[in-house]
């Protein structure tokens, strides 16, 4: 009898419409799961706490998703769990892709129990954050294996792949998407007058200082897709938030491309964290990014992410084959994780060597 499989697609989450409790319910989930970055004396202490934070963030973050009417992460993360689906069983693969959320519905809790009620008794979970992070990739896989635990009477094999920006496919289609952006807009990567910038989603430097390598990762996927498009000279910036008084990763986007004051006409943003359109693309970008680029004389261009490229439900199948066909993941250089160094965690970057 075959193994009824389920795969989980793990993401952030948002809110689709700019609901003010549910936005303030949102924020305090995000806090909470980051409690460990402060001291806190009880898990009440530390709720509490997260409700101040998200209660200081609710106004300025309902500015913005009132502005773009809600976030469209939900509507994308479903297109593209349907477009992964349809992929596998076109390889006659039988098996079920669920969707899960860190911090809005539906949640990891919630997905836990419906995989328990369906039966799945082999659960791949598949992070949609091309680069890893301990708060997103590593923070998502343990929750859902955790909540998993909890479950009763309910102990499915479970598998988890965390790195994949270095899949050959998906440096190729996020580095095409970036090439026909610039043609479409007329733009000449290798004109003095245009600057061109990477913004990573920013993390905490304690957790660097814990042994995450995930401004490597950044680094060497930057360089790798400059190098693809032809480019030597490229910044790279992160977008930050810092709201517990704690020191983020430097520099910020936002200093980055006011530091091109007097060097470029233009600037070329790729948002190269991102596999879903989402308030820190539409808002942190295409609004205040590309304001803060006007004061200093420069247009700013957002490449759009790639959450429809027809490529990524292949590469995500790609990456499952071992798990679904039966055959050792090393063949597809899927190594034992470093970053989340639990059985049957396997990513692209097992072979880099420390920082």
């Amino acid at each position: 009898m075959e193994t009824e499989t389920g795969i989980v697609l793990l993401n952030f989450g948002e809110p689709a419409e700019p609901d003010r409790d549910v936005v303030l319910e949102y924020l305090t989930r995000i806090f909470f799961d980051n409690a460990d970055l402060e001291e806190a004396d009880s898990e009440d202490a530390a709720w509490e706490r997260s409700r101040e934070l998200a209660t200081r963030r609710l106004p300025g973050l309902m500015e913005e998703y009132e502005e773009i009417g809600g976030s469209p992460l939900q509507e994308q993360a479903d297109g593209q769990a349907e477009a992964l689906a349809e992929t596998l069983t076109d390889r006659g693969h039988e098996v079920t892709v669920y969707r899960a959320m860190q911090f809005m519905e539906p949640l990891i809790p919630e997905v836990a129990s419906e995989l328990a009620d369906d039966g799945i008794e082999s659960v791949i979970a598949v992070p949609i954050y091309p680069l890893c992070g301990p708060s997103t990739t590593v923070s998502s896989i343990d929750n859902l294996e955790s909540e998993i635990d909890d479950v009763d009477g309910y102990d499915p094999e479970f598998a988890a792949i965390t790195g994949w920006h270095r899949a050959p496919t998906y440096n190729r289609l996020r580095t095409e998407g970036i090439r026909e952006f610039v043609e479409r807009e007329g733009l000449d990567l290798t004109d003095s007058d245009t600057a061109f910038v990477f913004s990573a989603h920013g993390t905490p430097t304690k957790y660097l200082e814990a042994g995450s390598r995930y401004d490597q990762y950044v680094e060497e996927h930057a360089e790798t897709i400059a190098s693809m498009l032809g480019i030597d000279d490229y910044e790279i910036g992160y977008q930050n938030h810092s709201n517990r008084g704690i020191e983020w990763t430097e520099p910020d986007t936002e200093d980055v491309v006011e530091g091109l004051e007097g060097e470029a006409d233009r600037v070329v943003v790729e948002p190269m964290s991102f596999m879903h359109e989402q308030s820190e693309t539409l808002v942190e970008l295409d609004v205040d990014l590309a304001e803060d680029a006007a004061e200093v004389g420069l247009d700013l261009y957002r490449v759009p992410v790639p959450h429809d490229d027809s490529r990524f439900p292949t590469l995500l199948a790609d990456v499952l084959e071992p798990f679904l066909s039966g055959f050792e993941p090393s063949y597809y250089q899927l190594r034992q994780c470093a970053c989340r160094d639990e059985p049957g965690t396997y990513c692209f970057n097992a072979g880099l060597p420390p920082q």
